[in-house]
């Protein structure tokens, strides 16, 4: 599935295919990893921002953590975690009470230690919160 630019509340995002954004990060050499986790956080910011509980969050800065932070390592873990915490605060704005799915914050850290598996997780997490949205 390739991606699929939508409107959710005023707020344009993608819904990228899962399989798609890790075969692209794959075949790149993580360069598309760069592009995605920008993307990603930026829909996150704008979305929060969109439903009154804005993350504050700077997509810039979550790249710089990856690259070139993640030569400490730990930058790349904290923009992980956080990019992590801010998917499954969306999904429970979304929800707003209601019984569903969230998002693992230690799954999706332990998955971006196998070949960036917590990209495809997380666009997963967004895509099913962009639905939620939707409805």
């Amino acid at each position: 599935m390739a991606a699929e630019e939508i409107e959710v509340r005023g707020v344009v995002v993608k819904r990228r295919g899962v399989f798609v954004t890790w075969l692209l990060i794959i075949v790149t050499l993580g360069i598309y990893a760069l592009f995605h986790w920008y993307y990603m956080n930026r829909e996150l910011r704008d979305m929060s921002e969109a439903l009154g509980t804005p993350f504050g969050n700077s997509p810039g800065l979550s790249v710089l953590a990856l690259f070139p932070g993640g030569f400490l390592i730990v930058p790349a873990i904290w923009t992980w975690v956080t990019t992590a915490r801010r998917t499954r605060d969306l999904r429970e704005l979304a929800l707003d009470g209601r019984a569903g799915d969230h998002t693992s914050v230690a799954l999706a850290v332990l998955l971006g230690f196998f070949y960036a598996l917590n990209h495809p997780y997380l666009q997963a997490s967004l895509n099913g919160t962009w639905e939620i949205l939707e409805s």
